[in-house]
């Protein structure tokens, strides 16, 4: 599903990440966690294939870092949902159309863009609040719009960096139980964190450890390798 195998990245000869080797199962739900500056943003960023890797490979179902082409791209980002800490949503925009332009922006017919829009907000439990601006919603609704936007395009998997990096503890458990129920369908789900509470509440998450760019905790490293 997704594979890094012998992953190193430089930005400018600084080393951020050293020989990562992580493999996530189809319908798998992982917590990537570890201090500021351990990586976990880079990797996320790998399998976007936002960048590439220096050295080694990462594989995304059927791309490769080290075959994939320019015009294979948009193909992969679509796939590919991405969810940021700090919403990334469209201030003149209402819930509704922040979530229509991302389907706009992928060719969605016309058509279908009001239904799937619909479905997609109340998906998340926003369907009441399709018209409010992004001012006239709280945290975790902003991050909740952010993430029916990023499942627009129908992903396979959904990369999370620190989704609840912005918001109180209670807008962070209804987020993450958000993911929870979208995992339940069978997508797949990686989301750096450094929310140890977070982390402490859901025990039976699969949790990898980044520490100074290299893999320090990973329960299935040796299964896996």
């Amino acid at each position: 599903m997704i594979q890094l195998r012998g992953v190193h990245k430089s930005y400018g000869g600084v080393q951020v990440l050293n020989n990562v080797s992580i493999h996530v199962r189809k319908g798998e739900i992982v917590f990537l966690t570890g201090p500021s500056g351990a990586g976990k943003t880079t990797v996320l960023r790998l399998v976007h294939m936002q960048t590439l890797p220096t050295s080694g490979e990462v594989r995304v179902s059927k791309f490769s870092s080290k075959r994939i082409k320019r015009k294979d791209l948009p193909e992969l980002r679509r796939r590919a949902g991405f969810v940021f800490q700090d919403f990334r949503l469209l201030e003149n925009l209402t819930a509704a159309e922040n979530v229509a332009f991302a389907l706009e922006c992928t060719g969605t017919p016309r058509a279908k863009v009001g239904p799937r829009v619909q479905k997609l907000l109340g998906q998340v439990g926003l369907a009441a609040r399709a018209r409010s601006y992004p001012r006239e919603l709280s945290g975790g609704e902003q991050q909740r719009v952010a993430v029916a936007r990023a499942l627009a395009t129908e992903p396979f998997v959904l990369l999370a960096d620190e989704p609840t990096g912005n918001l109180d503890s209670r807008a962070s458990a209804g987020v993450f139980d958000l993911f929870r129920s979208i995992n339940a369908s069978g997508m797949s789900i990686i989301m750096a964190t450094h929310d140890a509470d977070l982390i402490r509440r859901h025990p039976e998450v699969r949790v990898i450890e980044l520490e100074h760019g290299t893999v320090v905790f990973d329960p299935f490293a040796k299964t896996d390798s």
